[in-house]
């Protein structure tokens, strides 16, 4: 089936995000001590790294040969994870010059679904599955329901040795997601945090 919508590029006329509150809850949490797949191969439990790591979530990854669910961009800050990772791919260099240790890109979709797009996206950073969702659970992350999937609403974390220390909710427009959270490193950093 051909596919009538365009990936890499965010349409016009989105609906944006509004702050609901649901990630108020986050700063100064410890991460859960789970262990995620990761398209590397590896479990990665993220409450143990050392040092910076940027973990930015979305609900899913479209692919190009695939319809998107039914209403998927009248769900405001459903729309944009493919322009949202590729912004995050092109400043991944300046995110570790700035301090990030790690970047991370999580969702529900299981890992051999992650690696296309890790591969058709030429993502430098490992993608990690919540597919059971026990990551959202157990931090009480926001979720939608649509086309029979649960999904977690886009948000983006940066968490030092374990710890949110900062939390990016709504994240809107996603395609520049990447370059508030490089500003805010980057003024962690001259602030020498």
């Amino acid at each position: 089936m051909a596919r009538s919508e365009n990936l890499y590029e965010l349409p016009k006329d989105l609906l944006v995000p509004q702050d609901d509150g649901a990630c108020a809850h986050l700063a100064g949490s410890r991460l859960p001590p789970l262990t995620l797949r990761s398209t590397a191969g590896r479990s990665v439990a993220l409450a143990s790294l050392a040092g910076r790591a940027v973990v930015y979530i979305y609900p899913r990854t479209g692919r190009p040969d695939q319809e998107s669910p039914p209403g998927w961009n009248e769900i405001p800050g459903a729309r944009g994870c493919t322009p949202q990772s590729r912004a995050f791919r092109d400043h991944f260099e300046e995110l570790r010059r700035a301090g990030a240790t790690q970047v991370f890109r999580l969702s529900t979709q299981d890992t051999a679904y992650q690696r296309e797009a890790e591969e058709r996206l030429h993502l430098l950073f490992e993608l990690l599955s919540d597919e059971t969702l026990a990551f959202a659970r157990a931090l009480r992350l926001p979720t939608f329901d649509v086309d029979g999937m649960t999904l977690i609403k886009r948000l983006t974390l940066i968490a030092r040795e374990g710890v949110i220390e900062k939390v990016f909710y709504p994240v809107f427009p996603p395609d520049r997601n990447a370059g508030d959270v490089l500003a805010w490193l980057a003024a962690a950093r001259r602030e020498g945090s």
